[in-house]
């Protein structure tokens, strides 16, 4: 499987981050997987955002659960990340992943490469 983050890698504060994976190998509707992204800010350890399952049931971090939404299109298998009110604490690298289970932030080789967005006016 193969994952690839895409966006905009500079968002104002206040404004909403909208980032793309687009996953090419596998099917996101296949059993049992979930699909999730995760980020690293800057010298801090990566932090689990949310999932999305193969069912489309969706799941999130009790400390972004408000600002986030993770949403699909099965049709171009893709899935999406929205992050609202973002703020410069938001800077990180932005990476999205395949697992089988809910939470995940260990990197394997079902992980993209990362894209890096920077919260600035």
């Amino acid at each position: 499987v193969q994952l690839q983050e895409s966006g905009p890698g500079l968002v104002k504060p206040s404004q909403t981050l909208s980032l793309t994976c687009t996953v090419s190998g596998e099917s996101i509707t296949t059993k049992y997987y979930y699909w999730s992204w995760i980020r690293q800010p800057p010298g801090k350890g990566l932090e689990w955002m949310g999932s999305i399952a193969y069912s489309g049931n969706t799941y999130y971090n009790p400390s972004l659960k408000s600002r986030t939404s993770i949403s699909r299109d099965t049709s171009k298998n893709q899935f999406t990340l929205q992050l609202s009110s973002v703020t410069p604490e938001g800077t990180a690298m932005y990476y999205c992943a395949r697992a089988r289970v809910v939470v995940t932030t260990t990197p394997d080789d079902s992980w993209g490469q990362g894209t890096q967005v920077t919260v600035s006016s």
